[in-house]
């Protein structure tokens, strides 16, 4: 786990405002496909999003690596906090919603972790999986200005923060499929023409929330990717 631990430090010291308030619009974006009672979440980091998710079931359980990120999660009467590698966890019991929110561009083998998840799903369960969007339009532009060969091309912060890939909506579907996931919902979330710094440096909450919006129009090209999956 000694590379989990030492990423931690990046979402306690380095994280920006933005980070987090992306963070609020995929759970924003999610939540209508939440289904409880019992809820799986894998990957909190230091628990920007399950601070939303532990509204929303009877039992939430999250399960991370990084000991030190754990440790930032407020306790709560219905939250099970679990200090493992995604690889080595073994469910007590099956979930009705597994979230697997930016964790299949960082792990090794990102079919396996699913083809694993599944028999974690109760009867009728899903699973919400939600990476970063190669075909981002801020990842376009950075084409164009010749920062990266190629919108999928693995950029500093992508290095940083352990990105072994970066997806687009064809090879997101193409992994979900290929774990045995019937995808019956997907879709992006939030427009992004600039880095995150930049959109928080210099814009105004209007212009924030507009674009987020605007991803709704334009999936494909928006920042992020999701998909809501369920058994065949």
């Amino acid at each position: 786990m000694g590379d989990v631990e030492a990423r931690s430090s990046w979402y306690l010291q380095e994280q920006l405002d933005f980070d987090k308030r992306l963070i609020g619009f995929r759970y924003r974006t999610l939540k209508p496909f939440l289904q409880g009672p019992l809820g799986l979440e894998l990957g909190p980091a230091e628990g920007e999003m399950t601070r939303f998710l532990v509204e929303d079931f009877a039992q939430l359980v999250t399960v991370d690596g990084s000991r030190e990120l754990l440790a930032q999660i407020p306790d709560r009467p219905n939250l099970r906090k679990v200090h493992s590698l995604f690889e080595a966890y073994q469910p007590e019991q099956r979930f009705n919603t597994i979230v697997m929110e930016h964790i299949l561009e960082h792990v090794d083998d990102p079919v396996g972790l699913l083809r694993r998840a599944t028999p974690w799903l109760a009867p009728g369960g899903r699973i919400l999986a939600g990476v970063p969007n190669g075909n981002s339009i801020h990842r376009l532009v950075a084409v164009k200005m010749g920062l990266l060969k190629h919108q999928c091309d693995l950029n500093d912060r992508d290095h940083v923060l352990g990105h072994q890939r970066v997806y687009t909506p064809a090879t997101l579907r193409a992994d979900l499929e290929a774990a045995g996931l019937k995808v019956v919902h997907s879709g992006g979330v939030y427009f992004k023409p600039l880095s995150n710094k930049q959109i928080q440096d210099h814009w105004s909450e209007e212009m924030i929330e507009g674009f987020y919006e605007l991803g709704k129009d334009f999936p494909d090209l928006a920042a992020e990717l999701y998909a809501v999956c369920e058994l065949p």
